[in-house]
């Protein structure tokens, strides 16, 4: 995973100290990486379905009583 392109969140600022979770998209096939930019050896793999239903769930506020 060394090539893999790393995306940020635009919501956690432009500062390189700011600690998020990063997203990437697999270089071949259907799955999406997740992982903590504090600790980036740590990846969680999903599909892309998965993940859109859980970022659909997240912007409906399902998940509201966690945080």
């Amino acid at each position: 995973m060394s090539e893999t392109t790393w995306q940020k969140s635009s919501f956690s600022g432009g500062d390189a100290e700011n600690n998020c979770l990063e997203l990437a998209a697999s270089e071949t096939g259907d799955l999406r990486h997740l992982r903590e930019s504090d600790d980036p050896n740590v990846i969680v793999t999903t599909s892309a379905p998965k993940l859109r239903a859980f970022i659909l769930g997240v912007k409906a506020g399902e998940f509201d009583h966690l945080v």
